[in-house]
């Protein structure tokens, strides 16, 4: 099986490798081939197509000339193309210091992607933890590969109207511009895989997508070789009724199992990230007993194989389907293998109804389960303690493992040149260990707040760009206001950006209006509120709290003091994290599980204003940023004033002399110094491999 990069005639000879280095996301965490693409095409890259490909095709052969012509960049060119090539070689990678003589195999499978915004598989935090896990394991060279659904018409973009009503728009990736190759068979043919629906079958093409060393591989039914409907099963991430979802998910599982076997990846541990994919184990059950096993023998080979992450801390948000469905779709296979529907379907059953579960189907498979930080794993033992009679809560069978952030790829490239003057050489290699940070420490406080100003001048160009774009495009007034805000960089301002979802109450901080105008509109100290975030299509009540959150953005009671950033990704979100002062999170406990983007914020110096729940119960050290208090809606809304208006602004506006806030700053080192390492995507990923894959 291959792949084959296109043609791209207009490159001169000198330049040949950047094609393969485009079609690698390596690219996208490493700052200086980051650059390399920037100055190759700086306009390019400034109108917003921070996308290798693309800028290839983009860039003209005189335009490649010229780059010939500037020694700096040819040297810049050829110390990428070394470092690539260093990397890929994977010689004294931690994996093969550590394990010398591991011969297991992973492989990671996820219903969405998050690795870069150019590839837009992924809706949100599932699919950045996902893409984070996948660079991870590849700068930690672990022997992994990762499986998923290409969605031609990816997620959702989102579109407000002046009125606040979110509008979904779905476009058609342009795979031509995009880093995802057709996997070929030995015949040189698009790779397709077969996947049984009931007593038919469907075929899936193959398409790689490479990040560093690891392959994603995602599977797309828009072949003519199907029917027009079974062409649209995987158009979109999380699209479709009941029955589309169903298939979606066999076509995740069992179709992601075929296509490891097709592309010749022999996984010893198959890594189930949210149940969505569990339908892995039915079809490594099947072969099992293919093989003469007796049913529960086959089961406990299966468990051996397969471990599992869970995300989501309420049963109602676990994907269920009708018995009825579930008849239609599998009874080939209990017929086929001997096994009754009671067998099957027990695999799955929701003890209070004819349903079948996703999630008990995977802790009913998996030799181990883990929820994604301390408190996640307590209340998903809680909530599952039903299916394990006579077991003890907290013998539940579900640990956990807290999630952590890609370091490379959400500290900015700023942050990454100060600290390259501050701390050890080899840091970044190190930076899971807590004692790397401490450093931080030394960091002149001017030099780290004229950093953080930066950055936040950054964010705030960001958002008047794309509000003159829209003006220009003839735009309300209104929207604009709402877009770009009448920000200014000296004026402590907050983050909330998040998936609108009416648990994560983005409206809390509204709910005493006159008393939020008072503190906002304060002459001498005022405060800046920037909202981002997307409602799930089918989710009508956080649509709702979207609108009540863009019609403040829009009001002309607030002065320009809150702004709303449209349709909230990737790109977005790296402005966001690092921009703001405060990062704002109040959802309504236990209902976090972990929460990356605090994680983010506190990796560049931005403190956590939340409420104890997810990551930041362990993260919180009563110095490193606020803990919101409360119960209900009402108190949780008065511990967040009280504490906006007597510790964080208050501690903000103390400035020295020289207008630097020593006090805050003080308070930025701690964020950095007490949860990078910890909370860092290298420390998740070598605790995935020792407790859970090899445990």
């Amino acid at each position: 099986m291959k792949t084959m990069l296109p043609d791209f005639d207009h490159i001169p000879e000198k330049f040949s490798r950047f094609p393969e280095l485009a079609y690698n996301l390596w690219w996208s965490w490493n700052s200086e081939a980051r650059g390399l693409f920037q100055q190759l095409n700086p306009i390019a890259w400034q109108t917003g197509k921070n996308n290798a490909v693309r800028i290839l095709k983009e860039t003209s052969a005189e335009l490649f000339e010229k780059f010939a012509q500037n020694q700096d960049l040819l040297a810049l060119y050829q110390k990428v193309i070394n470092d690539y090539d260093s990397y890929m070689k994977a010689e004294n990678t931690w994996f093969k210091r550590i394990h010398p003589e591991e011969t297991k195999k992973f492989a990671y499978f996820s219903a969405e992607f998050g690795i870069h915004t150019s590839v837009p598989i992924y809706s949100g935090g599932l699919g950045i933890l996902a893409g984070d896990t996948c660079k991870e394991a590849s700068d930690l060279d672990l022997p992994f590969v990762a499986v998923g659904a290409l969605y031609p018409e990816g997620y959702f973009k989102q579109e407000i109207e002046p009125d606040g009503t979110q509008r979904d728009h779905y476009v058609e990736i342009d795979l031509e511009n995009t880093a995802i190759l057709p996997v070929l068979d030995d015949n040189g043919k698009k790779l397709l895989v077969p996947v049984p629906f009931g007593n038919r079958e469907i075929l899936v093409a193959v398409w790689k997508c490479q990040a560093g060393r690891i392959p994603v591989y995602l599977m797309d039914t828009n072949i003519p070789e199907n029917n027009e409907w079974d062409r649209d099963l995987v158009a979109r991430l999380y699209g479709g009724d009941n029955l589309v979802r169903l298939r979606q998910e066999i076509i995740l599982g069992i179709g992601g199992i075929k296509v490891l076997e097709a592309v010749k990846h022999d996984a010893d541990v198959i890594h189930l990230n949210e149940g969505h994919a569990a339908f892995a184990s039915i079809e490594i059950l099947r072969r099992h007993m293919d093989e003469g096993l007796p049913f529960e023998e086959a089961l406990a080979k299966t468990r051996e194989q397969l471990v599992f992450t869970t995300h989501t801390p309420v049963k109602a948000g676990h994907d269920q389907f009708p018995f009825q469905l579930m008849e239609e779709h599998f009874h080939p296979y209990w017929d086929r293998l001997n096994f009754t529907r009671e067998q099957f379907l027990d695999l799955g059953r929701q003890p209070e109804g004819n349903m079948f579960g996703m999630t008990i189907l995977a802790l009913k498979t998996s030799r181990k389960a883990n929820g994604v930080s301390k408190k996640h794993g307590e209340v998903s033992r809680q909530m599952w303690n039903d299916l394990y009679p006579g077991l003890a809560e907290n013998d539940v069978p579900i640990d956990h493992v807290t999630n952590g952030v890609h370091v490379p790829t959400w500290l900015t490239g700023r942050a990454c040149r100060l600290l390259d003057k501050h701390l050890n050489p080899g840091w970044l290699e190190d930076h899971d260990n807590p004692e790397t940070w401490q450093a931080v420490r030394n960091i002149p406080d001017e030099d780290l707040w004229e950093l953080h100003l930066g950055l936040k001048n950054k964010l705030f160009t960001f958002m008047e760009t794309r509000a003159q774009k829209y003006w220009l495009q003839g735009g309300a007034p209104r929207k604009v206001i709402a877009l770009q805000g009448l920000f200014r960089p000296e004026v402590l301002t907050l983050g909330f950006a998040r998936r609108f979802a009416t648990y994560k109450r983005a409206n809390l901080i509204f709910r005493d209006i006159e008393r939020l105008k008072a503190i906002l509109l304060d002459a001498e100290r005022p405060v800046q509120l920037i909202f981002s975030g997307k409602a799930h299509p089918q989710d009508e009540p956080g649509k709702h709290f979207l609108r009540q959150v863009f019609e403040i953005c829009s009001s002309h009671e607030f002065g320009g003091q809150v702004a709303f950033i449209e349709n909230y990704d990737k790109e977005v979100a790296h402005h966001l994290l690092a921009g703001v002062d405060v990062w704002l999170n109040n959802p309504i406990p236990p209902l976090e599980a972990s929460g990356t983007s605090g994680e983010k914020a506190s990796l560049n110096g931005v403190p956590n204003f939340s409420v104890l729940d997810g990551w930041w119960c362990e993260g919180y050290n009563g110095s490193n940023g606020w803990a919101i208090e409360g119960g209900n809606d009402e108190e949780t809304a008065a511990s967040l004033y009280r504490i906006l208006e007597e510790e964080i602004i208050e501690t903000y506006y103390q400035t020295d002399f020289d207008g630097t806030p020593r006090k805050w700053v003080a308070l930025m080192k701690e964020a950095i110094c007490s949860t990078a390492a910890n909370f860092s995507a290298r420390r998740m990923v070598k605790e995935y491999l020792e407790k859970i894959y090899l445990g």
